[in-house]
């Protein structure tokens, strides 16, 4: 029990440390989306970004003062989508890193600031200690293929969520499902709501259940139940859960809400 505490508070102090980072969800001030500036100037970037079906073609000048690869820049060069790191995006312009992104073949350029408004006003993650009842065996079956089913967006968009499967168990005494996605690791992802969302939670909150075992066993453990990055910052496009993922039942564990 005591181990399980000590886990937990370690995991939380993590996940205060990661939102408030420079470069964490609590320092993005805007998500552009390329097709909507066919001038191809974003607002507050320098430079002209035109996107095509294989990525972005920027173009500037030295005296804009973008880096690419950490120098100065100047001419056209073809960007993908940025994978790694926030911090380490191909292209800067001062301490703001600028991050290229597609979603369902729609390019757009991230603007994340050590500046923002979001990292001076923070004042911690609200969350639940740890509780033993949240923590409970559960039972991955996955389907029979990758199910996408469309969900409404964060940004009022609506998107396809993959989904890999469904995850079983009991949760104070009632017997609950989730449609999970697997993630490259085997590491399932669940987005959910439950009776307390939009009260004394946000609206909904994605839970991160490690890789089941051979025989489909996984703890599903509400204890390290997250925020989603939208709750940091209004300009990340976070998934809505799933049809059959809001919980008939007040999960009173784990993050909650930002200070």
């Amino acid at each position: 029990m005591a181990d399980a505490h000590d886990a937990w508070k370690q995991w939380h102090e993590r996940r205060v440390e990661a939102v408030s980072a420079p470069y964490g969800p609590l320092a993005l001030t805007a998500t552009h989306w390329v097709e909507d500036y066919p001038e191809g100037r974003l607002p507050d970037i320098p430079g002209i970004w035109v996107a095509d079906d294989d990525g972005i073609v920027l173009t500037t000048t030295d005296a804009e003062g973008l880096t690419v690869d950490g120098r100065s820049f100047s001419g056209g060069i073809r960007l993908a989508a940025d994978l790694g790191p926030e911090a380490g995006s191909r292209v800067a312009f001062g301490a703001k890193r600028l991050v290229v992104l597609v979603r369902e073949g729609v390019w757009g350029v991230r603007v994340f600031d050590p500046a923002s408004a979001g990292r001076r006003a923070f004042g911690g993650i609200e969350a639940t200690p740890y509780d033993p009842r949240w923590s409970v065996p559960g039972r991955f079956t996955p389907y029979d293929g990758t199910r996408t089913v469309r969900v409404g967006n964060a940004d009022g968009r609506e998107r396809g969520l993959a989904l890999a499967g469904e995850l079983a168990f009991v949760l104070a005494g009632h017997e609950l499902t989730l449609q999970v996605a697997r993630q490259g690791d085997g590491a399932l992802w669940a987005v959910f709501a439950d009776a307390t969302s939009g009260d004394t939670s946000f609206r909904f909150r994605f839970l991160h259940p490690a890789a089941p075992d051979a025989e489909g066993r996984a703890t599903v453990d509400f204890n390290r139940a997250q925020l989603p990055p939208c709750a940091f910052a209004d300009h990340f496009i976070c998934p809505f859960p799933p049809p059959g993922n809001a919980l008939d039942l007040a999960v009173e564990a784990g993050e909650r809400g930002v200070r």
